[in-house]
């Protein structure tokens, strides 16, 4: 194991608490950079920083070999008013931005930056079959996704290895998209969103993290990839798997997609977009799948 010591942006999410879990029990040295300290965690260092302010604790990087970028603000959390785009932006490209400003200054060992980017980088694209190389939506999220990966291409500039991950809809129990698709089945009134057919690039959040230990540990691995299951399923689909394996009815009418972007505006474009994108890319580098259906998937949460 040469990077030993790992260095996470946005380590205190969901991903980021199970990605630190995951590297302490391999051994691995991990520290967070955070807006506030945490003395109650004594196994992970946490370095303060305040993007907007353009500050940040210059000891972050020492002794660093690796830097992990997950921060950024909640895509769905709130209605993307003008405000509320530019922080999704900023958050994500102003924090990389930070992090190189302190490479730039000051002698470092890091040699890689992995950093998570958005599946709905391509946007609404139908059936169509999507891989690395098909151009992005030109829509706040396609923009923001384009934005945030040129953020973080910059740090070819010290001749690290970059790696990007274009990060599909995330399955967990605790979190993220699941437990709010999961609440209407389990009350016995789950249906499907708009027409049901819009394909949903999910992933298992094994699957996430093995990802990012194997871009870690496979010091060749370098670019950008999809981070989806190679099984990707409709929106009906997923719907009826996990009535399925929550053992309640599916009989709710679908839900018109005119409602939902009456209720979320142009966010509505997350969960009524197509978005079939392919996982071929990683898997010919020699990643396997934990989770590479959603029965399998479904089971291992709610099982």
């Amino acid at each position: 194991m040469s990077a030993k010591n790992i260095l996470i942006t946005g380590g205190s999410g969901l991903l980021g608490k199970q990605l630190t879990h995951e590297l302490l029990n391999k051994g691995y040295n991990v520290s967070h950079l955070s807006r506030k300290p945490n003395p109650n965690n004594t196994r992970v260092k946490t370095f303060v920083w305040d993007v907007n302010k353009g500050e940040i604790d210059p000891a972050c990087i020492d002794g660093v070999d690796t830097i992990i970028h997950l921060a950024g603000a909640g895509i769905a959390d709130k209605r993307w008013t003008d405000k509320r785009k530019k922080e999704i932006t900023d958050s994500r490209t102003k924090s990389i931005a930070l992090v190189y400003s302190l490479l730039r200054d000051n002698p470092h060992r890091v040699k890689a930056v992995i950093s998570a980017s958005g599946i709905n980088y391509y946007g609404d694209c139908g059936d169509r079959i999507l891989n690395e190389d098909t151009p992005p939506a030109n829509d706040f999220i396609g923009n923001c996704c384009v934005d945030w990966e040129n953020a973080v291409d910059q740090g070819t500039e010290f001749g690290l290895r970059i790696v990007k991950f274009r990060t599909g809809v995330v399955l967990d129990k605790k979190g993220g998209a699941l437990p709010k698709l999961a609440i209407p089945v389990k009350l016995g009134i789950g249906s499907a969103l708009g027409n049901g057919k819009q394909w949903v690039p999910w992933i298992h959040t094994r699957d996430v993290i093995g990802m990012y230990i194997f871009a870690l540990e496979n010091e060749r691995l370098a670019g950008v990839f999809n981070m989806v299951s190679p099984l990707p399923v409709t929106n009906l689909q997923l719907t009826r798997s996990v009535a399925a394996q929550l053992k309640r009815p599916l009989w709710a009418p679908k839900v018109p997609a005119f409602l939902i972007k009456l209720l979320f505006g142009e966010m509505a474009s997350l969960v009524l977009g197509s978005v079939r994108a392919s996982a071929l890319k990683i898997e010919n580098e020699g990643y396997q799948f934990k989770y590479a259906d959603i029965g399998s998937a479904l089971k291992e949460i709610y099982g």
